[in-house]
């Protein structure tokens, strides 16, 4: 396999056009800028010139994609349904059928032995679509109207549409244009909904709809004003109140009021002060509220609802130093923690009355485990969820008073999958800095010898304070059968580590995210994991920008990378506050009309920082309708490195014309992308089978 030669097919060449941009007497060029107009001819003309050349360059691994995929596909359980949860006199749960690409949802009313009830069926709905997403179902108090919001594009635009339960009929009601974020008020009637600004699509604007009535009639509850805010509505627990959430990066500001009484009074619980993020939740006559206060890695305090202002919070649970607090979970005799302490994720279970303490124990070197669906308040099980790089998903009920746990259901993996010949470990890379980074690796055993013949792929998110938890895939199990060690570098930007973690990987901090990365690579490579010559990396959106980043610092260290609908061009996006997210995001990146940041944002952007050098192979993909990144930001990194970079490596663009931001929809539509990805990686292993 020669990947020099010169393909039959000619490489796009997109036109040139000098557009310059001005900021603190500072002036880029862009040559591509006029490839941000989706309805300019040109530019999808280009976007499918790039997706032939594509289909050119990877002709050679269509049986290796198609291969890929019926193996993953054929490790899904078909005919398959989750564990059911009681709410409200009835089970419910979601199922697959054999054939179908999206779940039904379904109830039994009091027992799992009655009569099941199919309350919808997205495969029905999703026929006449390309693209089909349910992001959202809630049902009314009385358990007989369904809300949900469906999107048919991708771009995260919600209609609302209610099915009446007890006839099967839907609704003449439609709500269009909206988030998908609602919530019902306990007369069953009245629903509480965001909606988004139509060029922004930032969250502003709370509604409230009557059933039966137009959606011109909705009322506006409440409209937020600063652009670095977005607006939310939730409901407690005890269903009694609901929440009007307004967050910005940095700060909380929340309302409520009775859910009993949808046309009351809305009351505030604490103004906003910059750098003071809270959250809220309903108990024994007090709100418990999640806060940051004096507490950098959070704290739990109480407040009562007469008085919910800041000078009455009293403590119920301190801050500590080396613990993050990330949520919490109220039971009538019980208080649930989730926590994390030295990169991993534990379980907290506490005694109202006792305030005896515990957690629940677990045997495995990386994993993840988090609290699942818990919507009964007068229960002593907890259901919870577990998951390790060599353990399935699984479902648990947790006796809280006894502590003994029941294995509801270990997600099945069908064919030949063996747990047991895996291997995982957690080991630490130490950053320049010397800070220590701890990375998840996972291998499968036979097909391990450290000497650094494995081929490795790298993955990492790195920002938002997201944490990426070392969990299963059965899909990666494909790579792993094939020689590949999969490993997670849990850097700065996330939240692994504490919140000082994240603090210390955003803003004017944002390079230790790119240098922990390579760090992490550096010792990969030194250890004898891997070597430069097999090792690949992946990231996607602001991972996305990860691997633009990397590979201007240091293109040496990988053979091939994967940059999913990446964030690269981060200067201009910053700059411009009529696209979705710019506002909102400020207090992540820095704002670059002040030129601190400017100038920071300018030394990593990947898109300004792209050089007449030799690059890594590269495969970029992206969503024409995406909203979280525009599909012009990856389009024009794509054209820039073609004019620019020095190699003859593979340099391939996939815009799913059809998708947003997270590509197709379907359970199985979305593995021939990743069956893509992955024969893209295996060409440039020369491993065809």
């Amino acid at each position: 396999m020669d990947l020099a030669a010169a393909s039959i097919l000619k490489i796009p060449n997109a036109k040139k056009i000098v557009q310059k941009l001005t900021s603190h007497q500072h002036t880029r060029i862009d040559h591509y800028y006029w490839m941000n107009d989706r309805s300019n001819p040109e530019v999808i003309q280009y976007l499918n010139e790039e997706n032939q050349y594509l289909e050119e360059k990877l002709a050679d691994t269509k049986e290796l994609q198609e291969k890929l995929f019926l193996e993953m596909k054929s490790r899904i359980k078909e005919d398959d349904e989750s564990v059911p949860y009681f709410k409200d006199g009835y089970y419910y749960y979601t199922k697959y059928i054999t054939g179908g690409e999206y779940p039904l949802f379904c109830r039994k009313k009091e027992s799992l032995d009655a009569v099941e009830e199919v309350i919808l069926d997205q495969n029905i709905l999703a026929e006449d679509f390309d693209y089909f997403n349910v992001s959202a179902i809630g049902i009314s108090p009385d358990q007989h109207i369904l809300a949900f919001a469906q999107d048919i594009i991708g771009r995260r635009i919600y209609t609302l549409r209610f099915k009446n339960l007890l006839s099967g009929a839907f609704l003449e009601d439609e709500i269009t244009e909206v988030t998908g974020n609602f919530v019902w008020a306990n007369d069953n009637h009245t629903l509480f909904y965001s909606k988004q600004d139509p060029n922004t699509l930032r969250s502003f604007q709370i509604y409230r709809h009557i059933l039966g009535t137009d959606q011109v009639d909705d009322l506006l509850v409440y409209e937020e004003k600063d652009d670095t805010f977005t607006v939310s509505v939730s409901k407690s627990k005890s269903k009694k109140y609901i929440f009007i959430n307004a967050n910005s990066t940095v700060s909380s500001e929340i309302r409520y009021l009775d859910a009993d009484d949808p046309y009351g009074h809305v009351h505030l619980i604490q103004k906003r002060v910059r750098d003071l993020e809270y959250d809220v939740e309903h108990y024994d006559g007090h709100f418990l509220i999640l806060t940051n206060l004096e507490a950098q890695n959070f704290k739990l305090v109480k407040t009562p609802i007469s008085a919910p202002k800041i000078e009455n919070w009293e403590e119920v649970i301190s801050h500590r130093e080396d613990v993050l607090l990330e949520g919490f979970e109220v039971f009538k005799d019980h208080l649930v923690l989730e926590e994390r302490a030295e990169g991993q994720t534990r379980i907290q279970i506490r005694n109202w009355h006792t305030e005896n303490h515990h957690f629940i124990e677990i045997d495995e070197a990386a994993y993840a485990i988090w609290v699942g669906l818990n919507p009964e308040f007068d229960t002593e099980y907890l259901r919870y969820g577990f998951n390790s790089l060599t353990t399935p998903a699984s479902t648990f009920d947790y006796h809280m008073p006894s502590r003994k746990k029941l294995l509801l259901k270990r997600q099945q993996v069908l064919g030949d999958f063996d747990k047991d010949r895996y291997s995982s470990e957690r080991i630490w890379a130490t950053a320049a800095d010397g800070t220590r980074v701890p990375i998840s690796l996972v291998y499968r055993k036979d097909l391990f010898i450290r000497d650094g013949s494995n081929p490795m792929l790298q993955y990492a998110y790195g920002s938002y304070g997201y944490s990426t938890d070392p969990v299963f895939s059965s899909s990666r199990l494909s790579l792993l059968d094939r020689g590949f060690v999969f490993a997670i570098a849990h850097i700065r930007g996330g939240q692994e580590m504490g919140r000082k973690w994240y603090e210390d990987g955003k803003m004017l901090k944002k390079i230790n995210t790119f240098t922990d990365f390579i760090a992490c690579s550096e010792y990969l490579i030194s250890e004898k994991y891997t070597s430069p010559n097999k090792l690949y990396a992946m990231g996607g959106s602001a991972g996305g920008l990860l691997m633009g980043t990397v590979i201007n610092l240091r293109p040496d260290l990988y053979h091939g990378i994967i940059a999913a609908v990446p964030f690269v061009d981060v200067v201009t996006t910053m700059l411009d506050e009529s696209i979705p997210l710019t506002t909102g995001e400020f207090d992540e990146w820095g704002n670059p009309k002040h030129k601190e940041y400017y100038e920071y944002m300018l030394s990593y952007s990947p898109y300004d920082n792209i050089e007449s050098k030799a690059y890594p192979h590269l495969l970029v993909t992206s969503g024409l309708h995406d909203s979280q990144v525009q599909y012009w930001e990856p389009t024009k990194w794509v054209a820039k490195l073609r004019d620019l970079k020095t190699d003859d490596n593979l340099l391939l663009l996939y815009t799913n014309m059809d998708a947003g931001h997270g590509g197709a929809s379907g359970r199985f539509n979305s593995l021939k992308e990743l069956a893509m990805e992955y024969a893209f990686i295996l060409k440039l292993e020369g491993i065809n089978i």
